[in-house]
């Protein structure tokens, strides 16, 4: 009841930036691994349950794997992993809950691999983004700590036990500061960041990518649509996609302050979903709805971001 590794597909996108998807399925309390040959990992998608009999059923009884009809989404291994080049997750307790009692389950997860830029900045200290050609866009971004060992020199242990720490609002600023342009500087400090865990001796960690083409956006406010389209010849490629609520501005109008307040607000399935939904392709239709992405912050208005580019098909 090893963990299993399925090479799903491989795609270049430019002469920058390499994705390879892959699927790895690891049976509950085993270790799961997660590896880039060369960049970083972007989680697509993890889940935890039981969708076929057959996976990780080996010595178990037909009872506990009977069940095919059990899943969740689990956030935290996009938070550990992203951005790093490998990744290993003890799974014992990871899923926070059990989502189908008396069921063996197993976690599956979907990343890719890219060609991205790497900074790690110590907390008090500042880092340079910065793109030799084309325009920076951040590709993940954690302040905390997620390890024992990075930013240690000359701190206490009582400082660097905890590596379970992140702060929820690190991506937000950081894409804020520096998405689309060719350089740009960063402070680590709590001041910018929410402390996630005081006393912890933190670090910021981003990932970034150089693109050479030029990003485009589209907004949809909840309960609305709209297509991606690119130019004949080009089709779509995903860059960032959110449903959820980053700010107080955008979609608005007439709408009760209570429901505009949150702006913390990120749905778990949305990149997936929309690179599933838009990528390869020259046009595609987006519903911005609950019935389509799940609902991140119940009572508020949300609006649907991506961000995205046209390549030569």
């Amino acid at each position: 009841m090893v963990c299993v590794s399925v090479i799903v597909v491989t795609l270049l996108l430019n002469s920058r930036l390499l994705i390879s998807a892959e699927n790895v399925v690891t049976c509950d309390g085993f270790v799961q691994h997660l590896s880039c040959d060369s960049g970083v990992i972007h989680v697509n998608s993890a889940t935890f349950g039981r969708t076929n009999s057959n996976i990780c059923s080996v010595g178990r009884p037909q009872g506990q794997t009977v069940n095919t009809q059990c899943s969740m989404d689990v956030p935290e291994v996009s938070k550990r992993c992203d951005g790093l080049s490998v990744c290993e997750l003890n799974t014992q307790g990871l899923a926070g809950r059990d989502p189908c009692d008396g069921t063996y389950k197993y976690y599956t997860t979907n990343y890719t691999c890219i060609q991205a830029e790497k900074s790690v900045t110590c907390h008090g200290g500042y880092s340079y983004l910065e793109c030799e050609s084309g325009t920076i866009q951040v590709n993940s971004a954690h302040y905390g700590r997620t390890d024992k060992f990075t930013c240690s020199e000359g701190r206490p242990l009582s400082e660097l036990q905890n590596s379970n720490c992140y702060s929820p609002n690190a991506l937000a600023p950081v894409s804020k500061s520096c998405n689309g342009l060719a350089s740009c500087e960063l402070f680590a400090t709590q001041t910018v960041f929410t402390d996630p865990c005081v006393g912890t001796y933190k670090y910021l960690r981003v990932s970034y990518f150089c693109l050479q083409t030029a990003l485009r956006s589209s907004v949809i406010c909840e309960n609305a649509n709209a297509s991606l389209i690119c130019e004949p010849g080009t089709v779509i490629n995903i860059h960032t996609a959110n449903y959820g609520r980053t700010d107080r501005s955008t979609c608005s109008v007439r709408k009760p302050a209570s429901q505009i307040a949150k702006t913390d607000c990120y749905s778990s399935n949305a990149q997936a979903m929309v690179t599933d939904e838009c990528d390869g392709i020259n046009s595609c239709v987006l519903v911005a709805s609950n019935g389509v992405f799940s609902d991140p912050c119940v009572g508020t208005f949300k609006f649907l971001y991506v961000s995205y580019s046209c390549f030569d098909h």
